[in-house]
């Protein structure tokens, strides 16, 4: 007979805010900020490269004007590892050495939103985020329905 897993809920705000799961995540955005700026420094490529393209996932903000649930999709869909990391093993696989610094700016910049707590969004809005709410004093509390998801 198969059971259902138990979901365990935050047993308060301010739990939920100092977990150290949510440490855990914002010092892996650190660590992968850190080491893809310095692997973009041994790649040789400029820096003003590296300025000009840092923000450009942010655009995917733009995604919030068909409306919540499809902005956070397309958020999320630039927000993620997944693509700049297969940017990246493209870039070595294929000898494409072009492409090698877009996806460590691109993993750099997913890097520093992660250690800054700008998470992956829910579809109640821009501040729901996977590492808790976005600003003021009710970051880190998270709708009902998402504690328990």
């Amino acid at each position: 007979m198969a059971s259902s897993p138990a979901v365990v809920q935050p047993r308060s705000s301010a739990q939920a805010r100092s977990s150290s799961v949510l440490l855990l995540l914002r010092l892996e955005g650190l660590a992968i900020a850190a080491v893809s700026v310095a692997l973009y420094a041994r790649t040789g490529a400029s820096w003003w490269l590296f300025a000009a393209l840092w923000l450009v996932p942010d655009l995917s903000i733009l995604g919030y004007l068909a409306g919540p649930c499809w902005g956070a999709r397309i958020y999320n869909a630039i927000h993620t590892y997944v693509v700049p990391a297969a940017l990246g093993l493209s870039a070595l696989l294929l000898h494409a050495h072009g492409l090698l610094p877009v996806a460590l700016i691109w993993a750099s910049h997913i890097g520093l939103d992660r250690l800054l707590g700008y998470g992956l969004k829910f579809s109640d809005g821009f501040g729901w985020t996977h590492l808790g709410r976005i600003g003021g004093r009710r970051a880190g509390i998270m709708p009902a329905d998402r504690a328990s998801a």
